[in-house]
């Protein structure tokens, strides 16, 4: 097609975008953090919602995530009453605060509001926007498979150059771990703009040649009042002002020129690396399953099968040996509970409110019902399940029977890990700043503890804890180690030397405590109830860290996996990277290491793996 023709198409373009957007306006609210400690969230948007319905000539709201302060329901249905006050239709996402904290995981903002993401047309304008996690554990960004599939499907029903604006809660850029994902999907269609909040400021930003428009947070922050964004749709351009609720609209700040016309998809933009993979070749992906939704667990495993939930609900059982699917058990709820196999029996919770134990043929053994979504994991021990749920109880269940033994609700916030079963006593953390010791035998608190932290964000719940020789060790957000007296649940130490977050382990001699710290680097303190200061130091060269992945040792290897997709092999002794292996570059949950030669891994991106060391025998 020569020049001449390609210009006349460009004007007839031009000609029938001018033809189609007729001016328009509407209003861009971004991270409102009802629930927030200052307890002003409230009322910034409540001044917001009146502003608008005072206004007139505005179309619809649309509200780009981080809703919530910490998802919980309550917060919720406060956020839903508000923005219900609202005279005109508004299209809303979660964010990372509305997920990552969540006690349904992120089912209440879908039940409440009715979506988690949106799609619309107004005056020939396509609008889409998604959710993006992380999903109760923290990580990078990431837009879930699912929603991914969701957009192929409304980009595929797209009118051909339909212009189409795009909403996201983060920028869509590396700090989400699918960013290109995205863009790619994005930039072969007229994509006018991306629209996403996460950053509380108003920015103009690029993403891989797609315009971007950060929206502020509605958070008044040092100021008197708070603020969103007034967005006028032209023929030739989107303009956006600073809209201060009740004083005064200001100047423009940004303006998005509507450039009709192909864009450049010849451009190359970077890519994740796998290099990794090439410098360590002898370690192999022996078969791969690729889940149609997020994987935000562990598997479980036994000599034929391995079991694994995903965030569509789908529970299912792949061959040991290929991967192969043997089965699939749909619940109604999201599973981000890492299942626990005993016997043919495999044991899981749902955030459908039920307890689920399966058969391993597939077949329901039985469930429990407790009335709030269970996103702990199990434990089973003598033929009784331990696991915790978001009604704020812990339980005890026969395997056999699924008779409840005893709950205990001493709680104030959801179970979101694995608890340990150590010397009679069943200690876990909840979101609630609390690291709880329960009776085995009737669910007693023999004791609680917190890091003197008030605030929620820095409990212990993604920490799974270990312990050596009557002490318990647990490391939480506020990037300290705990070292605590199990019999009597007093602080013997505490350190932040090494700033580790969420990730521990032990040696399997219980000699050592291992922490993954948020910069390239192993540490290892002297199991001991003196303080302890690291004793040593490994580099691995992972980077910036910070996803709660257990760190197992097994035959005298080190393996665990790390935000951006990738498992580590490294050697504790001789302090060596044994091997490394990329899978995607999504958070990957703690890996299940099978034998000197095998490890079952899970990403958040939904693969499920089985790596295999070529080198070692079993």
């Amino acid at each position: 097609m020569n020049k001449s023709i390609l210009l006349l198409w460009a004007l007839l373009l031009a000609l029938l975008v001018e033809a189609q957007l007729q001016p328009f306006r509407f209003a861009f609210i971004s991270d409102t953090h009802i629930g927030s400690p200052d307890g002003r969230a409230e009322e910034d948007l409540r001044r917001t919602v009146d502003d608008i319905n005072r206004m007139t000539g505005i179309a619809f709201v649309v509200i780009t995530g981080d809703i919530t302060e910490l998802g919980t329901d309550e917060e919720i249905r406060r956020a839903h009453e508000i923005l219900n006050g609202l005279n005109v239709p508004y299209y809303i996402i979660p964010g990372n605060h509305d997920t990552g904290w969540s006690e349904s995981g992120g089912d209440s903002f879908i039940q409440v509001f009715g979506n988690d993401k949106f799609s619309f047309e107004h005056n020939g304008i396509r609008f889409l926007g998604c959710a993006s996690g992380p999903y109760l554990r923290m990580s990078d960004g990431h837009v879930p498979r699912g929603a991914l599939n969701w957009l192929d499907a409304e980009l595929g029903r797209l009118k051909k150059d339909q212009p189409l604006i795009f909403l996201n809660h983060y920028p869509i850029d590396p700090g989400l771990d699918n960013w290109y994902e995205i863009t790619d999907r994005l930039r072969p269609h007229n994509t006018l703009a991306i629209l996403c909040g996460h950053g509380h400021a108003n920015r103009a930003l690029n993403f891989e040649s797609i315009p971007g428009v950060m929206g502020r947070s509605n958070l008044r922050a040092r100021a008197e009042y708070g603020g969103y964004n007034l967005v006028d749709v032209n023929p030739d351009s989107i303009v956006f002002s600073e809209r201060r609720p009740g004083i005064a609209t200001l100047k423009p700040w940004t303006v998005v020129r509507i450039k009709p016309g192909l864009r450049d998809n010849k451009a190359q933009f970077p890519r994740p690396d796998y290099g990794v993979n090439q410098r360590f070749p002898e370690v192999k992906q022996s078969w791969r399953y690729e889940a149609p939704a997020n994987i935000i667990a562990s598997p479980a495993y036994d000599r034929k099968r391995v079991f694994i939930g995903d965030q569509d609900g789908n529970f299912s059982a792949h061959s040991l040996r290929t991967g192969r699917r043997l089965w699939n058990y749909k619940t109604a709820g999201g599973i981000y509970s890492s299942p626990a196999v005993s016997g043919d029996r495999v044991v899981f919770g749902c955030a459908d409110g039920n307890i689920y134990c399966l058969r391993t043929n597939g077949k329901l053994a039985w469930k429990l019902q407790t009335g709030k979504p269970v996103l702990g994991s199990p434990v089973i021990d003598s033929n009784i399940v331990y696991i915790g749920g978001s009604d704020h109880c812990f339980r005890a269940i026969d395997l056999m029977t699924g008779k409840q033994l005893w709950s205990s609700c001493p709680l104030q916030g959801p179970v979101v890990s694995t608890p340990l079963l150590y010397r009679g006593l069943i200690i876990f953390g909840a979101w609630d700043r609390h690291l709880y010791a329960l009776d085995k035998r009737d669910g007693s608190v023999r004791w609680q503890w917190n890091n003197g932290s008030a605030v929620r964000n820095f409990s212990p719940a993604s920490c799974i804890p270990v312990a050596s020789e009557g002490v318990v060790y647990v490391v939480a957000p506020d990037r300290y180690i705990s070292a605590i007296d199990a019999a009597s649940g007093k602080t013997l130490w505490r350190n932040n030397d090494a700033t580790v977050r969420e990730s521990i382990g032990i040696s399997a001699d219980g000699r050592w405590i291992y922490g993954k710290t948020m910069q390239d680097t192993i540490v290892a303190y002297a199991a001991s109830r003196e303080k302890q200061s690291a004793a040593w130091k490994m580099h691995c060269g992972f980077g910036y860290e910070h996803a709660p992945s257990m760190l197992i040792e097994k035959n005298g290897g080190v393996f665990f996996g790390t935000r951006n997709g990738t498992v580590y092999a490294i050697d504790p002794i001789r302090r060596l990277v044994n091997w490394a292996h990329k899978i995607d570059n999504s958070m990957v949950n703690t890996v299940r290491v099978i034998d000197p030669r095998r490890v079952l891994v899970a990403t958040m991106d939904g693969k499920l793996v089985l790596l295999r060391d070529k080198r070692r025998k079993s």
